[in-house]
């Protein structure tokens, strides 16, 4: 009775709100149900590990998609025949409000959907609604988003016109009961915010995770959330090693003296390992790197480091792309490895993660104490427990032995204006592709199960939660195998006469290319004027004959760097033979 009172009391304060003050930027006025039932006040349950997971997705391959704008009747589905695998009823676009929230999370200084984000939406036909002051701290202010076509709003407003709420933290426990019955498009990590994903399911909030993007999708890279932090969060590491580290990154040698350049070890090359390493060489660090799956020494090495290699065959490459855990023997190998780096290196970043489980330790108590002082490590796994040994996050420490330990798990957030820049357009064009991208109707927004990435991220849609039962995950279709031909085996005398027909017919193929150079230097010396034009064009038809042979006699992988010497002396031979006719001819 108490509950069903607060509820239509705070019904009826929602519904005094005036909405009336205001007209939307499209051409109708749209104006989103208030739920009944809602309560302001904090939920009994605390998303305490509501961290976001900035640098990998936390289930293995099984992740949400996208959510949807308006119920249907589940009726519809059945009638006696397969459920269609197209969810949601076709909504315009002129329909649909998009909402963005400002950040409550302590030190967040991001937005969802930056003012040319927003554009995107608006010029597509969407509506939007920004909460005030929601991108202050990313450097976009009210007035970006209003040149942008987006009308801003108070809070309260917000959750009462939108239909989809975009946000990049998970919503807190005030958040919650405002979104239910709307779609969220936010980071969740179901695995790990499991309270939380439950309540948003009781309430029927579809739920499109971020977080659980297919990134073995192609097309997906585009609404990568993950990738795009985690670049940043990769460049962002290196500035803040060399923030606390005592030395130049790059070497010197000046009359005062000489600097070595600083020694950088990057674990784990992924989005973030690559940044990182991308940024310590161009800042002019010796930079190298160790990763278990075998496929990223061609990246590393294609980038000026070095990459390190255990002296046991064995690949680390899991699915979807991430690492797997290794052996015993592979892991005892690798510790050695690590130790002595340690002993060697100025700075250790650690990009690390395995998906759902607590982050590896890849830089032992052993390791920090053979750690020269001054070292600075930057473990980007913080958030899932670090893979360094006394990492606490979001803190900077000093070991016994004078090494920095920096364990921040708000990196992106650091440079907020990049990251809602990027944030935003993945959020943005994975909004326009939901219908779109399958159904090929422009304008309309609809939830299609045929679309990988939608299917993959609505974790939860209409009261069913999805995750991760009722998704399939995206695995990438084997490459084409081309059927082996019948090896046909020939005696040596077959063999032999394969090889002299094969020679007798480059023999004549060379004569003739021979005749036909020697008829046309016979009628050039009917039509020159004197010898000596005879004798340039022999040593020009000479020498073009030797570079031919010399090209075309060596081993395909070589021909790129011996054409690129031969064109150059045989251009310049080309320009001083022209040069020669043409004095002759002026004498």
């Amino acid at each position: 009775m108490k509950d069903a009172i607060v509820g239509a009391a705070v019904a009826a304060l929602l519904s005094a709100i005036p909405s009336h003050s205001f007209t939307l930027p499209s051409s109708h006025h749209h104006q989103a149900a208030i739920p009944h039932g809602l309560s302001t006040t904090p939920s009994p349950f605390k998303y305490a590990s509501i961290e976001p997971q900035l640098f990998s997705t936390v289930s293995d391959s099984k992740k949400g998609a996208d959510t949807v704008t308006k119920k249907y009747d589940p009726s519809d589905d059945f009638t006696g025949q397969s459920p269609s695998k197209i969810l949601g009823e076709k909504v315009p676009y002129s329909d649909l409000t998009v909402g963005v929230l400002k950040e409550t999370y302590e030190g967040e200084n991001r937005v969802s959907i930056a003012p040319d984000s927003a554009k995107m939406l608006v010029n597509a036909g969407m509506s939007v609604v920004v909460e005030t002051g929601a991108g202050d701290k990313a450097s976009f202010s009210d007035a970006a988003y209003v040149s942008a076509g987006c009308v801003v709003l108070p809070r309260a407003q917000i959750f009462a016109q939108a239909d989809i709420v975009t946000k990049i933290r998970p919503p807190d426990e005030l958040e919650v009961p405002l979104l239910s019955k709307k779609t969220l498009v936010s980071m969740i990590s179901p695995g790990i915010n499991s309270d939380l994903y439950s309540e948003l399911t009781k309430q029927e909030t579809n739920v499109f995770a971020l977080d659980c993007v297919p990134r073995m999708l192609s097309r997906a890279q585009t609404y990568d959330v993950l990738s795009s932090q985690a670049n940043i969060a990769g460049y962002r590491a290196v500035i803040e090693a060399a923030n606390n580290f005592p030395r130049f990154f790059a070497g010197q040698m000046t009359a005062a003296g000489k600097v070595p350049p600083a020694k950088v070890l990057v674990l784990g090359v992924g989005v973030a390992g690559l940044a990182a390493i991308q940024t310590a060489k161009n800042m002019g660090a010796i930079v190298r790197a160790f990763d278990v799956r075998a496929v990223t020494k061609e990246q590393v090495e294609s980038m000026g480091a070095t990459f390190l290699e255990v002296p046991i065959q064995e690949d680390g490459a899991g699915a979807g792309g991430y690492a797997k855990e290794m052996s015993d023997e592979y892991k005892a190998a690798q510790a050695q490895l690590m130790l002595d780096q340690a002993g060697d290196v100025d700075v250790i970043i650690t990009t690390a993660l395995i998906p759902g489980r607590k982050a590896p330790i890849l830089v032992n108590q052993e390791m920090l104490d053979v750690m020269k002082p001054g070292s600075v490590l930057v473990d980007l796994a913080a958030a899932n427990g670090g893979n360094v040994a006394q990492t606490e996050a979001n803190k900077v420490i000093t070991t016994a032995n004078g090494v920095t330990i920096i364990g921040y798990t708000d990196l992106p957030s650091r440079l907020a204006s990049t990251s809602s820049a990027l944030f935003g357009n993945n959020v943005a064009k994975f909004l326009l592709s939901i219908g779109p991208q399958t159904t090929k109707e422009k304008g309309i927004f609809q939830i299609d199960m045929e679309d990988d990435a939608v299917q993959n991220m609505l974790i939860a849609y209409d009261g069913e939660a999805r995750w991760p039962d009722k998704i399939t995950p995206f695995n990438p279709p084997p490459p084409p195998t081309k059927a082996a031909d019948d090896a046909v085996e020939l005696s040596e005398d077959e063999l032999l006469l394969a090889a002299n027909e094969k020679q007798k017919a480059d023999f004549m193929r060379n004569a003739g290319i021979a005749s036909a150079a020697s008829f046309a230097l016979l009628a050039f010396g009917f039509n020159a004027d004197s010898s000596d034009d005879v004798s340039l064009m022999a040593t020009f038809a000479l020498a073009g004959l030797a570079g031919y042979q010399v090209v075309w006699g060596v081993a395909p992988a070589l021909h790129s760097p011996l054409m690129a010497v031969t064109n150059a002396i045989s251009g310049m031979t080309a320009v001083g033979g022209m040069l020669l006719l043409a004095d002759g001819s002026q004498s």
